[in-house]
């Protein structure tokens, strides 16, 4: 809960964060100072800082080609107490903005969020934007409060707490919940028998008609577009608000993601499998690992040809994969991975794993007016 805003400490100024060359020096100390909000924030949410960025971490995401970052922060008294984190895509979704909001604790419930949300809704305008996604966070004990109530999404399945203080602030600035992903954690490793187990159901679906390929950051040429089609199959049905035609993969890209990965220091392990009687892949899933935090990766992209599901090859794939992170990335003890709701056949693979809902993230959508005087 919001605590007390110091008395004399009212008046809130918004700036745009300047983005330091480096962490080394006196000019870092805003910059380091608003990624700290950020980690206390989500210490606050999910009782960890798994989640929170380290400062080197966003000073490389800073850098992305295919993003421009923009970063507003309030001051009271000179101190950062909240930030906004503004993403601008540049490649695709060019009317889209997203914002990543985070206020100190004992500001909420002020008045800060509403002044940074209303500043960045300006800068997204001005830079023509008009879609703007937002999110809400609410771990897994929020969920069970029956007296909170139910907000249901606009499509798909799931719920956020309808009294939460997130949901109620979101509703009144004007957002419309589209849309939910369940988010969950795996400690890792696996346990040797259950690897075993889940290896032997697997080989028996398939019955040795798919073969399984594996590489870390590269993905080898030979594979290089096949490797592109599926992303682009994993990304249907995208994000709310997003033009899922301008996200388009091919290989030239595919090279430039792993190049803007590897820049950012963030390994990528895959595992992907090939039908074989017609050479073709037809399945991958991704993790990544970031540079600073080896002991805490994330699932990304899992996806399986429709003409190919039904014989387990989204666990035999999976299973393959954790069991190869472990190897190369021993530190790792925990995988985070989000999933809509509604996607039963990922969800229960994961169940199979040992992954355990730790709640869900809520995708909120606002169109802003278009406040250029007409043409008559």
């Amino acid at each position: 809960m919001a605590g007390n805003m110091p008395a004399k400490a009212h008046e809130v100024r918004v700036e745009q964060l300047w983005i330091p060359d480096s962490l080394d020096g006196p000019e870092a100390a805003d910059f380091l100072a608003a990624v700290e909000v950020g980690r206390k924030v989500r210490m606050q949410t999910w009782g960890s800082d798994d989640l929170a960025y380290a400062p080197l971490e966003k000073l490389l995401e800073m850098a992305d080609p295919y993003e421009r970052q923009v970063i507003l922060v309030a001051k009271v008294d000179d101190v950062i107490v909240g930030t906004v984190d503004i993403a601008l895509p540049l490649a695709d979704n060019q009317d889209l903005a997203e914002f990543t909001l985070d206020i100190l604790p004992e500001f909420q419930g002020h008045g800060v969020g509403r002044q940074l949300l209303e500043a960045a809704e300006h800068l997204a305008r001005d830079e023509g934007r008009r879609t703007i996604l937002i999110d809400t966070n609410h771990p897994g004990a929020t969920l069970a409060d029956t007296a909170a109530g139910q907000l249901i999404p606009g499509s798909g399945l799931g719920f956020v707490p309808l009294k939460s203080r997130e949901v109620e602030f979101a509703q009144h600035t004007g957002y419309t919940l589209q849309h939910i992903e369940q988010f969950s954690s795996c400690a890792l490793p696996l346990d040797s028998k259950l690897v075993a187990a889940l290896q032997a159901e697997a080989d028996e679906a398939n019955a040795g008609r798919y073969r399984l390929h594996h590489w870390t950051d590269r993905c080898p040429e030979q594979w290089l577009e096949a490797v592109a089609a599926l992303e682009n199959e994993a990304g249907e049905g995208g994000i709310p608000g997003a033009d899922d035609a301008d996200l388009v993969f091919d290989g030239a890209i595919l090279r430039e993601a792993e190049d803007v990965a590897i820049a950012q220091g963030r390994r990528t392990v895959v595992t992907a499998v090939e039908h074989i009687a017609s050479g073709t892949l037809v399945g991958l899933t991704t993790i990544s690992v970031l540079a600073l935090r080896p002991d805490v990766v994330f699932q990304d992209d899992t996806v399986v040809l429709r003409e190919h599901r039904g014989n387990k090859l989204g666990l035999l794939i999976k299973v393959a994969n954790m069991e190869r992170l472990s190897d190369q990335f021993p530190a790792a003890r925990v995988l985070y991975t989000w999933n809509a709701p509604e996607n039963r056949y990922l969800l229960t693979v994961n169940q199979q794993l040992g992954f355990t809902t730790a709640g869900v993230t809520g995708i909120w959508q606002k169109e802003l007016p278009d406040l250029r005087p007409s043409v008559s």
